[in-house]
């Protein structure tokens, strides 16, 4: 890909995956099945059909699930085989902020609880236009203070998309020392996050061809919905924005086809500038939420296990440091 990046430094923390032969096939019908609705309105009518989407993901037979009130905000509990009780994955589902729900994403929590051996809690975070910006932020706020106050004591933090904005906003909020918590915050990671809402990524146009499902226009429009009035250079809207000294370990999976692409490249970009572990994989070919086809592409296998093998390492990693205390 053309490089994107502002710095002159080399961008040793990009690592680019080529298009694996047998993905084309299946990202080329996904492009020809999405092509008549590219850039369609997504009205609240839609939520039924998302959610009925996002359940077609391929399950495990090895998790278990469990609603639970968390932080006073409803949700499910994924859990593993043999997870320890004191840590667990706090997950943030997407949909423009206007759409998904804990269940209909278990299927693909499951693949990532799963893969890092620790339960995973899904909240069901308030959604917009009824309930505009911040009021996500607040209830993932609550919910981690919700998951120090059971006990948890190691936290990492997973989200992809619109999740992956209220995954790095919780994030730098946590950084700031703005939350209370006993509980470490050892790992974020995010699937194509949605990191600056005034939307001036450069992939908005070197990607607008490439992008099988959204539209810049279309994004604006959901963006709205979802921030009413508000600033959307707002540090608690665009984590791009926000703080980054202090982050713990952050790792994000984008494909190179998404509009969003600039996003997640900016992000990791400051981040790096600022001292934290940070990492971006590129992903060559592949469309938004290409991680949720598990089972149809390699390339979700590969990435969700990356992200489950660093959430695991950086979750017990911490344990060894516990105990050698």
């Amino acid at each position: 890909m053309e490089s994107i990046f502002t710095g002159e430094a080399p961008c040793n923390f990009v690592v680019s995956h080529p298009l694996d032969a047998d993905d084309a096939a299946v990202t080329e019908a996904i492009r020809a099945a999405s092509r008549s609705t590219k850039g369609a309105r997504w009205g609240i009518d839609r939520r039924v059909a998302f959610d009925l989407m996002m359940e077609n993901i391929s399950p495990r037979d090895d998790v278990m699930f469990e609603h639970d009130t968390v932080g006073g905000i409803e949700g499910l509990w994924v859990h593993p085989d043999n997870c320890r009780s004191d840590e667990a994955i706090l997950h943030l589902h997407g949909g423009w902020f206007s759409f998904g729900s804990a269940v209909a994403f278990r299927h693909f929590v499951g693949h990532i609880a799963a893969r890092a051996g620790a339960s995973a809690f899904i909240p069901d975070y308030r959604l917009a236009p009824e309930d505009p910006f911040p009021a996500a932020v607040h209830d993932v706020l609550d919910c981690y203070e919700g998951l120090d106050a059971k006990g948890i004591r190691r936290i990492a933090v997973t989200g992809d998309s619109a999740g992956g904005n209220l995954a790095l906003v919780l994030a730098s909020h946590v950084a700031s020392s703005a939350v209370t918590s006993r509980a470490a915050l050892v790992a974020v990671a995010g699937f194509s996050p949605v990191t600056d809402l005034t939307l001036a990524g450069t992939t908005y146009e070197t990607r607008a061809d490439a992008e099988p499902f959204f539209t810049r226009s279309q994004v604006a429009e959901l963006v709205r919905a979802y921030l009413s009035d508000a600033d959307p250079s707002d540090a608690l809207a665009s984590p791009l924005h926000g703080r980054f000294s202090g982050l713990p370990p952050v790792r994000i999976h984008v494909g190179d086809d998404e509009v969003l692409l600039d996003d997640a490249c900016r992000y990791v970009e400051r981040a790096v500038a600022a001292g934290v572990d940070a990492r971006l994989d590129v992903w060559m070919g592949m469309p938004h939420g290409f991680a949720g086809s598990v089972g149809k592409l390699n390339a979700a296998s590969q990435a969700l296990d990356a992200v489950g093998a660093f959430l695991a390492e950086k979750l017990q990693a911490n344990t060894t440091l516990r105990a050698a205390r």
